[in-house]
């Protein structure tokens, strides 16, 4: 029995009602959405046995290597406040179940640890860290690993998912995340890609606008400005070809002009995470291309009237 509403947690709405159980349950990422009371029957005055009303816990995530479902042993700082025979017990255990764990587990272990780091980093919603990890599980299982160092994989997968769910960020951006080389990432990204047949739709500029735009402390006026810049750039065909994030920027840049809100190159770059010699390319491009030069130069000699002049 599927219902209209949707999951909190992955915004799906693919919910399934469990009569047995009386609960609401996401069929994505297995969160119970809500809980209702069941009432048991009573059998000459017990509770029938044969049917336990169990109880689901926390939804099962792939950001761990055992989806949360394994119980360890315990931590070693927790492990010495023992007694001295029960110390020697427990770590006698934990050995023993770190022996027994393939080396696909242990892979995971440090993988997810590494993903959940970057992540965090990057400040990426819960569904886009789901993704990165059901991602890097496919290539792990397929030998894609092999030959490639993990924490490279590791940003690859991060930076797919981003594409899939149109959350704008640059390789720059992951790659001082990772502390990987933009390169290795770009290179692992399209083996991947490749590989899995990972359909992703082209980045658009037009993502980077709000998130630079608040960063540079811009006003909607000039925010709105810059999409309309990037709209006719796009019929001119002036964004194909070229990187997202440096058409964004010099679009910005652009509105900022227009809007007597004045932001250095260098700031717009660094923000946009490129060169101060693209910001400046794209520029001319922009105002050559689309006329806005004859409108900038008004917008000079507006200002310059303005000025109160020196007695």
């Amino acid at each position: 029995m599927a219902y209209v509403k949707r999951c909190p947690e992955c915004k799906s709405v693919d919910l399934t009602y469990d009569e047995q159980k009386g609960e609401i349950f996401c069929n994505k990422c297995n969160l119970i959405v809500e809980e209702k009371m069941v009432a048991t029957e009573e059998v000459g005055g017990q509770f029938d046995k044969s049917e336990k009303k169990g109880r689901g816990g926390a939804p099962m995530s792939l950001q761990k290597f055992d989806k949360g479902l394994t119980t360890n042993v315990g931590e070693i700082s927790d492990i010495y406040k023992l007694e001295a025979g029960q110390t020697r017990k427990f770590l006698r255990l934990k050995k023993w179940q770190e022996r027994v764990s393939t080396s696909m587990e242990r892979n995971l272990r440090l993988a997810m640890a590494e993903l959940r780091r970057v992540a965090s980093f990057l400040n990426l919603p819960s569904v886009v860290r789901e993704e990165a990890s059901r991602v890097y599980n496919f290539v792990l299982q397929r030998g894609l690993v092999r030959g490639r160092s993990m924490e490279s994989v590791i940003a690859a997968c991060i930076y797919a998912a981003c594409r899939s769910y149109n959350i704008p960020r640059t390789l720059d951006e992951i790659a001082a995340a990772s502390d990987v080389e933009r390169k290795e990432i770009g290179r692992t990204y399209r083996f991947i890609v490749r590989k899995l047949k990972i359909k992703v739709a082209a980045s658009s500029p037009k993502d980077y606008i709000s998130r630079f735009s608040s960063i540079l402390h811009l006003s909607p006026k000039a925010q709105n400005e810059a999409l309309k810049i990037l709209k006719r750039a796009d019929i001119s065909e002036l964004t194909s070809g070229r990187g997202p994030a440096g058409i964004a920027a010099a679009a910005l840049y652009v509105a900022a002009l227009l809007n007597d809100e004045k932001k250095t190159q260098r700031e717009v770059a660094d923000v946009a995470g490129i060169t101060e010699v693209t910001i400046r390319n794209r520029y001319k491009e922009l105002i050559d291309k689309l006329g806005i030069e004859d409108k900038l130069k008004a917008k000079v000699e507006t200002t310059e009237k303005q000025k109160p002049k020196k007695k």
